[in-house]
């Protein structure tokens, strides 16, 4: 689903671990502007617990979640979609 999301910018997270991982996608949202999107590659389990619930936290809106064969996820986040 995420393929068909447009999006403004992406980054590859599956080579560092939590708490990097939230660290290394809030880094990326700074060079955004409110309503682009970034699409987020990470591993499964704690990444793709943590990282979703932290981006919500911080008012960003998670657009899509795909799961892909080889147990990585796709995630799609709109900068700033659940303040506007």
């Amino acid at each position: 689903m995420s393929e068909t999301v447009r999006t403004d910018h992406v980054i590859d997270i599956t080579d560092v671990v939590c708490p990097i991982t939230f660290v290394k996608v809030k880094m990326a949202l700074e060079d955004l502007e409110d309503g682009q999107n970034l699409r987020i590659h990470l591993n499964e389990g704690e990444p793709i617990q943590n990282v979703p619930r932290s981006l919500k936290d911080e008012g960003h809106k998670v657009l899509s979640v795909d799961r892909k064969d080889d147990g990585t996820y796709n995630l799609v986040v709109q900068k700033g979609g659940l303040s506007a």
